[in-house]
């Protein structure tokens, strides 16, 4: 029962589409109609607001950080990363949207610095070195994404390793069309509108 609960507290918390929130507030309307179509920071960027985009990026992670520090706090650590996964459940498949958001790639980001900040910020350092490289978010987050289970396996905590096993699975399904674009050569660079 608890981890149901963990669930849907991670759930409720992840589905808030803060990127669509944001550029509506901003009178930009539905940042569905460009871009790729997600409701996640890159595809805010291709806007052309910089600020915009960087607010969706921080509460995209606050929310995966707060689902498992919260659902932690009541329940344990277990259920805290029950809670994260949820949430980015909850952000890619938000009920509010018709099941259609972002892809997790930012509540991913705060799900691990909250499970474990050392290796959140490994893969950080991953996906910065990735994008100084290639230009493209979606190359970045992959590889910060695969990163992440191996970082963990090397530092010998197995259980670490598979939760952020889970995590990179879910951001690689929901980057498919990507990965077939990187394949293709024609996945849109950073910042490109």
């Amino acid at each position: 029962m608890i981890w149901v609960l963990a669930a849907l507290l991670g759930y409720a918390l992840g589905s808030v589409p803060y990127g669509l929130l944001l550029t509506r507030a901003a009178g930009l309307g539905d940042v569905r109609q460009i871009g790729s179509g997600s409701i996640g920071a890159t595809n805010v960027l291709r806007t052309g607001r910089k600020g915009l985009a960087a607010g969706t990026l921080a509460l995209d992670l606050l929310k995966g950080l707060a689902a498992v520090l919260l659902a932690g706090w009541l329940w344990g650590r277990d259920a805290g990363l029950v809670a994260g996964f949820a949430s980015m459940v909850g952000h890619i498949f938000p009920v509010w949207l018709r099941f259609k958001g972002g892809k997790g790639v930012a509540t991913a980001a705060g799900v691990l610095l909250a499970a474990s900040w050392w290796l959140a910020l490994l893969c950080a350092a991953v996906w910065l070195a990735t994008a100084f490289i290639t230009r493209i978010s979606s190359a970045s987050a992959l590889m910060a994404c695969a990163a992440a289970p191996l970082i963990a396996a090397i530092a010998g905590d197995w259980s670490l390793a598979g939760f952020a096993m889970a995590l990179a699975l879910l951001v690689a399904w929901r980057h498919e069309a990507n990965i077939k674009r990187l394949i293709a050569g024609t996945e849109p660079k950073i910042g490109k509108k």
